[in-house]
């Protein structure tokens, strides 16, 4: 029998928060319940935005929460051959092609056919699908455009890769969390030492969504609970020509992590729901690739008093500035449910 293996797969382009910490204890403990492991990724192919003293503040921060991982851990910046290789198959086989438009470019196309009152659909992320203008380029037009130096993406050919991969796109998955159905918890705000309770536990999901019945697994004491093990099937047509390799490197967040996964053995993905709509693109690329396909489990938001989600770019307030006022990892481990 297969071991299983997760894996917790950090940016380093800011402080880990409350969120970060509930993925990451979530992982763990979702790894221990099956009697697995889980393993510690960084991705950092963003040259811009990735920086090495945050990847040891990552470090830092899952180990006050008392977590530890196997070395060495798996930095994508140094594996930028390996999916260079992957994506010049999907050349190869006509499956991609190199885009010169500009976001500018693509407003501009997008507006045009607005303006004809021609309908224009709308990726999962609400980004109007890519128009297509490039796709047209014969062979020799886009080599041309290559070896005069103008800056360019790769795009999945998605017609092309519908076509080719098999159908209909099944994929594995599964619930696990102390609120088992997928939503979001406002966190109360976290406070130092010595100051009074912190007050309610997270809010549960609406339980009238749950589905199936929990599943009779080992460990004792952990909330956790793992189940509404069932297949789905991935809709990836409604992110049209998705970018699968960016100007300044050889990949993208898509093309890398299914390429990561499959390399490192992983058998069960536990991420936000915010990135649920991505496993359509993620099942159609391990088929195109011929690679594993994982089990999904897409977990609850952690959201602010404000009601938005916690992020990076937001300025959530950081572990290890919660650590800085006195706020213990025991009380952070509480709060989340662990």
């Amino acid at each position: 029998m297969t071991e299983p293996v997760l894996r917790f797969a950090p940016s380093p382009n800011g402080r880990l928060h409350l969120g970060h910490a509930y993925s990451a204890l979530l992982n763990w403990e979702v790894a221990v319940r099956l009697a697995g492991r889980c393993l510690l990724r960084i991705e950092d192919i963003d040259p811009g935005r990735s920086r090495p003293e945050l990847i040891v503040a990552i470090e830092e921060d899952l180990a006050w929460l008392g977590l530890s991982y196997a070395r060495p851990v798996r930095r994508q910046s140094e594996h930028l051959g390996f999916y260079r290789e992957a994506l010049e198959g999907l050349i190869r086989r006509g499956l991609a092609y190199p885009c010169f438009c500009s976001r500018g470019t693509i407003a501009a196309r997008v507006a045009e056919l607005e303006g004809q009152g021609r309908a224009v659909q709308h990726d999962p992320d609400g980004a109007p699908l890519y128009p297509g203008t490039c796709r047209s380029l014969s062979s020799a037009q886009a080599e041309a455009r290559i070896a005069g130096g103008d800056p360019h993406t790769w795009r999945l050919d998605m017609m092309r890769a519908l076509a080719m991969a098999p159908q209909p796109h099944r994929f594995r998955c599964f619930a696990a969390s102390d609120a088992p159905s997928a939503g979001a918890g406002t966190l109360p705000p976290l406070r130092e030492r010595g100051t009074p309770s912190l007050g309610t536990e997270l809010p549960s999901a609406d339980p009238r969504s749950r589905e199936g019945h929990p599943l009779p697994l080992i460990g004792e004491g952990m909330r956790v609970i793992i189940e509404n093990e069932h297949e789905a099937t991935a809709d990836p047509a409604r992110w049209g020509d998705a970018v699968i390799a960016r100007r300044d490197v050889p990949t993208s967040y898509h093309l890398s992590v299914v390429l990561d996964d499959d390399a490192q053995g992983i058998t069960h993905v536990v991420r936000g729901e915010d990135l649920r709509a991505a496993t359509d693109l993620h099942v159609l690329l391990q088929r195109l690739l011929g690679l594993s396909s994982p089990a999904y489990c897409h977990h609850r938001l952690l959201l602010a008093e404000s009601g938005e989600k916690l992020a990076k770019s937001r300025g959530s307030e950081s572990l290890g500035d919660l650590r800085a006022r006195g706020v213990t990892a025991e009380k952070v481990r509480e709060k989340l449910g662990f």
